[in-house]
């Protein structure tokens, strides 16, 4: 099959939903077909392994992002039409979901979509009005009712989409990873390397956003540092938030003993630091399935999450993780068992959490053969659609002048 995975954001590195991108492109390369990751430029070396297609975009103020524009990259719109796609798998509600939308409607092609993240918190986040968000919310469900078939993360992460008004059936395709299995020198070199020591390492990885609850994790520290002084704080990646973290870590006096690493963009140097951490601190609310937890998962470290969030579906309490009320006080008591019992809860862990991409991806596969099937057969139509017919229209005058 010739695939199309439609992204906002390259290159993917920068988020789970570019990892997540990154890992289809890469695994339906390995079992034979042809994937291309679809985003807006960015300046950066193209990854390995898979084509990539991008178009015109430009850059989100205080953000790592661009705001995509295919509809004026003539060029791209060119070697698009020379690609014969026979799925477009949209990751996005925005630019990159229409445009793959636009595409899949003019090529009368299965469109389907995953939904990755909480929109509406995005939406009340940026606007700080709940009418605004309301409104935002609305406008995703209008794309998500012209998919063919709409994906979630996981079980949890429907629901979301069901509370936001979507009626629509929804498929749940978890996400995979790759596993791994750490050395005693992966973990020696992780601890040279960033100068951890011998005593207890928490990590967190992704974005330095506020929004992840990092707010509570340096609480926490601040708590923890009150009865442990041997340990280690551990925050790898980047974000709009990474300044006004150091500064909050250097307010509450845990600056000594909290690293902030930056972006790692080495798997192995990655994995071998969630090797040698003994728990990811990872207290968001907002993520829904992340990446990071099945990655630790993979090197044998649990994760400690939010009881009763979205993050937390799969994860029982102590046995293969640690799941704690939103607060700085249980974040840092849920610190405290896993210097204690860290190894036992990890091993479980790895035995129950990650998932392999490859299987991930097979099942994918059959439920793109199962919709590009139905479309060859006629049993699937395309229903028309004002939006995507007018966009339809301005791609072929596009065509014309070219």
């Amino acid at each position: 099959m010739i695939i199309g995975e439609f992204c906002d954001v390259y290159p993917p590195q920068l988020d789970g939903v570019g990892m997540v991108v990154d890992a289809y492109c890469r695994t339906f390369e390995n079992l034979g077909d042809t994937c291309y990751y679809i985003a807006p430029e960015a300046d950066v070396p193209a990854p390995e392994g898979y084509p990539v297609l991008n178009y015109a975009g430009l850059p989100m103020p205080k953000e790592a992002y661009h705001v995509g524009l295919p509809e004026v990259d003539l060029a791209f719109q060119k070697t698009l039409r020379g690609v014969e796609l026979d799925i477009v798998h949209a990751h996005s509600p925005f630019s990159a979901g229409h445009f793959g939308a636009a595409v899949a409607f003019r090529r009368r092609i299965p469109l389907i979509t995953t939904f990755h993240s909480k929109y509406y918190d995005d939406f009340l986040k940026k606007t700080g009005s709940e009418t605004l968000a309301k409104i935002g919310v609305k406008y995703i469900l209008n794309f998500y009712e012209k998919c063919d078939e709409v994906w979630a993360v996981n079980e949890a992460t429907g629901q979301v989409l069901s509370d936001y008004g979507y009626s629509g059936k929804i498929q749940v395709m978890p996400n995979g990873t790759n596993l791994w299995y750490p050395t005693d020198a992966d973990r020696k070199a992780a601890e040279e390397r960033f100068h951890l020591g011998s005593g207890p390492v928490f990590l967190f990885v992704g974005q330095h956003n506020f929004k992840k609850n990092t707010r509570h994790i340096l609480e926490a520290v601040k708590l923890f540092s009150e009865t442990h002084k041997d340990f280690r704080m551990v925050f790898a990646g980047q974000g709009p938030d990474a300044e006004a973290m150091k500064a909050l870590a250097k307010q509450l006096g845990v600056d000594g003993v909290t690293q902030f690493v930056g972006h790692i963009m080495d798997r192995k140097v990655i994995m071998g630091l969630y090797a040698r951490a003994d728990l990811l601190v990872f207290p968001s609310l907002y993520d829904n399935a992340p990446m990071v937890v099945r990655e630790a998962a993979a090197a044998g470290t649990p994760a400690l999450l939010i009881r009763g969030s979205c993050a937390a579906e799969g994860v029982t309490d102590g046995e293969n993780g640690y799941l704690v009320e939103d607060t700085p006080e249980a974040i840092a008591a849920g610190m405290a068992r896993a210097a204690q019992t860290g190894a036992a809860v990890g091993e479980k862990a790895r035995q129950t959490i990650p998932l392999a991409w490859d299987s991930v991806i097979v099942k994918a596969r059959e439920r793109y053969e199962n919709l590009a099937e139905k479309y060859r057969t006629g049993e699937l139509t395309r229903k028309s659609d004002w939006f995507f017919s007018l966009t339809d229209k301005a791609i072929d005058w596009l065509k014309e002048d070219i």
